[in-house]
């Protein structure tokens, strides 16, 4: 392989922007030469042919494992020669899961959605890396600098000391250095399997608390096999405009609809990458960005919010680390009585079955947020008070915290963020490390429901 030539230097080359050209060799010495739908970038070694039906040159690959592919850079047209060496086949995992949303992207894009179906990723070795001569474009530039949006954006993050502060500093990063209008910031809820909202920018709706399950979308699919997914081309059946929706009523469950907080998003990106954010082994949350134009996202800049998420999510978990600390010594502040609001009383439900909330008609949230919203309210209207502590929280067993990686700042942050959007006599406000106040300008009626 040349030194001067590496896959690293050649990605673009490998975005199924223009097909790739493939060389085989039957048993009996004829070669065959096709396009191939997807050719994918691995590693710095290894490359990844989409595997959809069994043709002559899967048939001539499986019995001779050497093949040679001539791929074409996107922008320059330089052109370049691969040699490749078979060696396996994956049908599921991380790397089928990149490949089956690129190639939906790619289908979806060709009308040929239908044809499209990938059953496998054949992993390849490079060999050989070989340039065309021919005549060429000189490069383009296009976009911000990444490696300086990526220490400016890390700078940023060294500076805040809460969560809150951190997920309104990555947001801002994104949109102000890497000019990412469409974003969502989702954490994720591992023992449920499910993501939820926590901050979005570039929508008219923040869609706080609305909820993904692992494996669902591009955004649940980079959840549930914790690697980036990231496609060029609109495709149907990664849109969330109606896939959530779809998913419940398929399961007998449409009349859950009432509590489904309605997704943010464009309603058909062109463009959607979603990069899953790490503390060592443990998930933390998922950054989702979207475009309505085409191929806007490429290697360079999955590469950089990789990088930019490793370190959200490290200050995540020593925040996360720290806040539990002192809130566990926090007590709740003595203050005295709070008075009765005035004004018409505010009809509040609770379903204990899965914690969701009702400002009167209007469904507010549900799950471990719900159900902290409605321990709040009967304390205050049992005692008048109105001023918590975390430490509290974290010790009620009827709350369902999980016992490890609880996220309950997250989860109040959430909360604080919902009831900004859907009500403004109702709100929790921050009073200091651990500690937060309820805030209520009307008087509410609890109604504890049945399951029914």
């Amino acid at each position: 392989m040349s030194r001067s030539l590496s896959l690293d230097r050649l990605r673009p080359c490998l975005e199924g922007i223009v097909p790739s050209g493939i060389a085989t060799c039957g048993v009996d010495g004829m070669p065959n030469i096709t396009y191939v739908s997807q050719l994918m970038y691995v590693d710095p070694e290894h490359v990844a042919l989409s595997f959809q039906f069994f043709n002559k040159t899967r048939e001539n690959i499986l019995a001779n494992p050497v093949a040679t592919v001539l791929m074409m850079d996107p922008d320059t047209a330089a052109r370049y020669r691969l040699t490749i060496r078979y060696l396996r086949t994956e049908t599921e995992g991380p790397l089928f899961e990149r490949m089956k949303a690129k190639l939906a992207g790619i289908a979806s894009h060709e009308g040929m959605s239908d044809v499209f179906r990938l059953q496998g990723a054949d992993v390849c070795r490079v060999q050989g890396i070989e340039a065309v001569p021919g005549r060429e474009l000189p490069p383009v530039a296009g976009g911000p600098a990444l490696l300086p949006a990526l220490r400016r954006s890390v700078d940023a993050l060294a500076e805040c000391q809460s969560m809150e502060a951190l997920i309104d500093s990555f947001c801002t990063c994104l949109t102000r250095h890497f000019d990412l209008q469409y974003q969502m910031l989702l954490m994720a809820d591992e023992a449920a399997g499910r993501l939820y909202i926590v901050a979005s920018r570039g929508y008219a709706q923040s869609g706080a608390g609305a909820e993904i399950p692992f494996g669902v979308g591009v955004i649940g699919v980079a959840a549930r096999e914790r690697v980036p997914i990231r496609i060029m081309y609109p495709a149907s059946e990664y849109a969330y405009s109606r896939m959530l929706r779809d998913q419940v009523a398929a399961g007998g469950l449409a009349e859950r609809l009432e509590t489904t907080i309605p997704l943010p998003g464009l309603p058909a990106p062109a463009s959607q990458l979603a990069v899953p954010i790490m503390a060592g082994p443990r998930l933390v949350a998922v950054a989702y960005v979207e475009s309505q134009r085409e191929c806007h996202f490429g290697y360079d800049l999955e590469d950089a919010l990789v990088a930019l998420g490793a370190t959200l999510g490290l200050s995540m978990a020593a925040c996360l680390c720290v806040e539990a600390a002192e809130g566990a010594a926090a007590e709740p502040e003595e203050a005295a009585v709070a008075a009765v609001p005035a004004g018409d009383a505010v009809r509040v439900r609770h379903y204990a079955r899965d914690g969701s909330v009702f400002l009167g008609d209007d469904y507010l949230i549900k799950g471990v947020a719900g159900a902290i919203l409605w321990r709040l309210l009967n304390d205050h209207q049992r005692t008048g008070r109105s001023l918590f502590s975390n430490r509290e929280l974290r010790l009620d067993p009827a709350l369902g915290l999980p016992e490890v990686a609880d996220n309950l700042e997250a989860r109040l942050i959430l909360l604080q963020r919902r009831l900004r959007d859907r009500c403004d006599w109702l709100g929790i406000e921050k009073t200091g490390r651990g500690r937060f106040r309820l805030a209520l300008t009307r008087p509410v009626t609890l109604h504890p429901e049945e399951a029914g």
